[in-house]
Parts: structure tokens; sequence; C-alpha cells
């Protein structure tokens, strides 16, 4: 299988490098001329005067310097040599140094009055933060592994159905688990629209945000056959799945018996995705479930 590229953990090779060599220089420069005078710094030291042990750290760069080496500069570095590894610790690292940059222009904003450029490294510190977890996010994502052929109980009944939709595959798997426990049938629901990758979750979201139902392909399902519909969707934005509102609106008036099941990261409860799905189906659920799904591990 082809690996999809992670642009988030791209973009963190970026800040972490800006930062860390951004750092280095800028360490190297008040290790060098300690006043500050060269960097244009020399005006800074009376506001450092706050801090506790001014007196003794702060009479001059040195300290200064060797902490922003230590904290900003090597920690960053290390972390961008981690990535190119692509070592799955490198992510962590970065996600983290964001913080601690973030962090560290507190600080300023304490002893220093406002500025152009404190303001500017904390934005840089929350969009490394942002990049970094996205990048967890999507290398969890990358290594996750459905295999439905480990599923031997599926279609010994076939007065059962398990309807599902799925972008990633969680809620493909919450819908095997739940049809090979039943033994019923299952029906995917499937996009015409492009929907993979980091292009195709913002085109989803776009979906989610509209609230519109998303097109499909034609359901192709003989409804007389089943005693009971089990519906399983993902939720998009806190709402029903595109794609499932679409099917909901295709199979309205045909299904009886009908269950739902809801696979999100959250702890919600989504009562309002029931609501829309019942108005839709123009069916009552007779039952409604939560199932939280994070990276292929599902819980009740």
């Amino acid at each position: 299988m082809k690996k999809k590229k992670n642009t988030a953990r791209i973009l963190l090779l970026f800040w972490t490098a800006f930062i860390g060599f951004g750092a280095v220089a800028g360490s190297l420069g008040m290790l060098l001329d300690r006043s500050g005078h060269a960097l244009g710094m020399d005006g800074m030291l009376p506001y450092f005067q706050v801090l506790p042990f001014a007196d003794v750290l702060f009479r001059d760069f040195l300290f200064s310097g060797i902490a922003l080496l230590l904290v900003n500069g090597v920690t960053n570095l290390l972390s961008f040599g981690l990535l190119l590894a692509r070592k799955k610790i490198g992510i962590v690292l970065g996600t983290v140094f964001g913080v601690t940059l973030m962090l560290w222009i507190c600080i300023q904003f304490y002893i220093f009055p406002a500025n152009f450029l404190s303001t500017a490294y904390f934005i840089f510190g929350f969009l490394q933060t942002v990049c970094g977890y996205t990048a967890w996010v999507r290398y969890k994502q990358q290594r996750f592994r459905f295999d439905a052929s480990k599923y031997c109980r599926i279609g010994k009944n076939p007065r059962a159905l398990v309807v599902y939709f799925s972008r990633e595959g969680y809620t493909e798997k919450a819908a095997y688990e739940e049809a090979d426990k039943t033994g019923a049938e299952v029906y995917a629901v499937k996009t015409t629209e492009k929907i993979d990758g980091n292009l195709g979750f913002l085109w989803c979201g776009r979906f989610g945000t509209e609230r519109k139902p998303m097109p499909i392909e034609k359901v192709s399902v003989d409804w007389k056959k089943y005693d009971a519909v089990t519906i399983f969707t993902p939720v998009w934005v806190f709402s029903l799945a595109a794609p499932v509102r679409e099917f909901c609106k295709q199979a309205s008036g045909k299904i009886k018996n009908v269950r739902l099941v809801c696979v999100h990261f959250t702890k919600g409860k989504y009562t309002g995705v029931r609501k829309e799905c019942e108005a839709l189906l123009q069916s009552n659920i007779d039952d409604y479930e939560n199932r939280i799904c994070r990276f292929g591990e599902i819980k009740k």
C-alpha cells in the first residue's frame, strides 16, 4: 500500500528547523557579545530585573544566551533530526517544543513591553503545536489497518443488515465487528466525491458545516428481505455524515426496525444525529448508541 504524504509532518519539519536554527543564531549572538550591543539588545537588560536572581543571572546576556540555546535551539534541532529520521518521537517532541516556545514568549510578555517580535514568535509556537498535533493524528491514521477477511460470520443471518459509511476505515471496523457478532450482511455507502487525504478531509468538512447531503452511488438494497437494519455513521461537525444523510433520503419510508450507531472521537451524545436520521428515514430509531473510536480502538 502506498504511504500517503503527511503534510503536517512536513510543516512541523519547517517549524522545528526555523525555530531551532533561529534560536542557535540568536544565542550565539548573545554569547559572542554578552552586552547585547551587537544585536541591539543592550537596552533590554533593565527589564530582566523583575525576574528572580536578576542581579546574578542577568547582569549580561550570558545566561539568556545559554537558556535560549538549550530551551529552543538544541531541543528543536533534536526534534528536526528525529523527524528527518522518521521517528515517532520526533512528532511528539516537535509538539512539546511548540508549547515550550509559547511559554518562553509568555515570560517575555511579562517582562517586556508589547512588541511585534514576541507576538510573532508566540504565533509561531502556536502553529508549531498545531502542526505537531495534526502530524501525530495523521501518523496514527496512516498506521491503522482494517482486515475484513478475519470476520467469518458475516452473512450467516440474511434477515439482518448492517449499513455503514467510512472514510478512514474506523466506522467500517465497528460495522464489521457488529455484523460478525450478529451474522448480518453488510452494505457500504459509497460517495462519488473525492474524499481521500487532507483535501478530502477539508471537502468533507465543507459538507459537514453546511449540513448538506453528499452524492453517493445509487442504493441497491432489497429492503423487503431484512427484518432489522443497523446504520453505522461517523459524526461530521457534530451532525450526521453527509453521505449517510443522502443514503437516508434515498431509503426514506423503506426501512423498519432501525438501529443507529454513531462512531466518533469524542464523548458527545449527539442526540441531534438521531433526530435528523429519524426525520430523513421517516421512521423511528428503535435503538441508538454512541461508540468512541480513537485510531481503531472502539469503546461503547
